[in-house]
């Protein structure tokens, strides 16, 4: 196939657009899922190891490895769980029902440990959570690209579910410490789990609801299953995808060493969770601009809009010092505008790529592909950002010096810089290979 035929013209936009108007109401029984779905994000990975140390008294290096060796499996098994939704598309209510039951149970299972074995009882909540939350989120994700709209309300669509996702995040920051202030550790996530239930519940049945009344574009009949290869090697697959890494592993760089930077860089530990608020608030209230300038200026063009923000905020960021508190506050809410355009904007590229050439059939797979590469970029961001500091002598919570205090800065910021300007040059290069929407002129 060529680049030539992934475009649409005019006509073609408001014939597909023609398929299903979105209403409020649609968008939200549609993007309510994503609430509870990043909510439970937070007690897995950052609660859950912080409550098996402390609550029950369990080696924190060895949670740590477990934890690690769960977050590999989690991202491998993302491209199976794509295969399979992809063959079962017709019972995929049954599916999200099954993954929505395992994160449940998952999630209820880590804060309720059987004492005699806490470990394997770990190891195995996290995995039961983790395969529900890649089950659901997948299948979530692929609904979103299949629903029949025009491509200029896709953005609409991925917007209204990602600011869901952050509200979800938002409230699982602050909901753990106001219960643990009147109670045990223990006690305030048995009532977090109990209170998730039912919150889980809820936004499964209305994007089931959805699913009953939405126009969701079906697989043709007759197309053959190409395999993992051929659907990778595809220029317009393989170019959108290595852009798309290159800028989630700059933007992982900075979420794994936020936390030490704004300790041992700014001074300002105790504003942590005002920093992160700004940041996360930032995303949400960017959603509608994204949505604006995608219909103005095209989807491509407003993503290389956000990645310019970026990377002028982190070039801010890496030149701050102790004490600038104002100054990184600025930072992250301008580094929050950029957020909302990287969860907006490249899934609903992905679902023009979909509906322009006719590969319905394959939106699981493609969509698996996005969670494996945001959980690899993080993975890789891991194992790269404190080793590398480390290697020259940086030591967390330790007296900084000078030399330190700027190599801090050059990770955290100068360094998703680099990573996101190479993104950004390609996605000018081959903008016009690219392109599937076009702004109306």
């Amino acid at each position: 196939m060529t680049f030539d035929a992934l475009g649409k013209s005019g006509a073609e936009e408001k014939k597909s657009g023609a398929a299903g108007a979105i209403t409020p109401g649609a968008l939200a029984a549609y993007g309510a899922m994503a609430f509870p779905l990043a909510f439970a994000g937070l007690p897995i990975y950052l609660h859950a190891p912080d409550f098996y140390a402390v609550t029950l008294q369990q080696p924190v290096a060895v949670l740590g490895t477990v934890l690690l060796a769960l977050r590999l499996v989690d991202a491998f098994q993302d491209p199976l769980i794509g295969s399979l939704s992809d063959r079962f598309h017709r019972s995929r209510q049954v599916v999200l029902i099954i993954g929505a039951a395992l994160l449940g149970l998952g999630l209820w299972m880590l804060f309720h440990p059987l004492a005699a074995a806490p470990l394997p009882w770990f190891a195995a909540s996290i995995l039961i959570c983790t395969t529900g939350y890649s089950v659901v989120s997948i299948n979530f994700q692929a609904l979103g690209g299949l629903w029949r709209v025009g491509s200029q309300d896709r953005t609409r669509v991925t917007a209204g579910r990602e600011a869901f996702g952050l509200a979800g995040l938002l409230v699982a920051s602050v909901l753990p410490p106001v219960l643990a202030a009147n109670s045990s550790y223990a006690e305030a996530f048995h009532w977090l789990t109990l209170g998730y239930l039912p919150l889980l519940a809820a936004a499964s049945w209305l994007l089931l609801r959805w699913m009953r009344t939405a126009s969701i574009a079906a697989p043709a009949g007759n197309r053959n299953d190409p395999g993992w290869w051929r659907l990778l090697r595809d220029h317009w697959r393989a170019f959108f995808f290595a852009l798309l890494f290159l800028n989630l592993l700059a933007s992982a760089i900075p979420a794994v060493l936020v936390l030490f930077f704004i300790r041992d860089r700014l001074g300002a530990e105790a504003y942590t969770g005002l920093f992160l608020l700004t940041y996360f608030l930032a995303g949400v209230l960017s959603m509608p601009l994204w949505t604006r300038l995608a219909r103005r200026f095209g989807k491509l063009r407003s993503w290389q809009f956000s990645l310019g923000t970026a990377i002028l905020t982190f070039c801010w960021a890496a030149l701050l010092q102790e004490g600038d508190l104002a100054a990184y506050a600025a930072v992250c809410a301008l580094s929050g505008l950029a957020l909302g355009a990287d969860l907006a904007l490249p899934p609903a590229i992905l679902a023009d790529h979909i509906d322009a050439d006719s590969r319905q059939g394959e939106a699981g797979r493609l969509f698996a592909v996005l969670a494996f590469l945001s959980k690899s970029a993080l993975a890789l961001a891991t194992g790269m950002a404190l080793p590398l500091l480390g290697i020259f002598g940086y030591q967390p919570g330790e007296a900084m010096t000078p030399e330190l205090g700027m190599l801090l800065s050059v990770t955290y910021a100068g360094l998703p810089c680099i990573l996101k300007l190479l993104a950004l040059a390609g996605l000018i290069y081959f903008e016009k290979d690219l392109a599937l929407d076009r702004a109306p002129m």
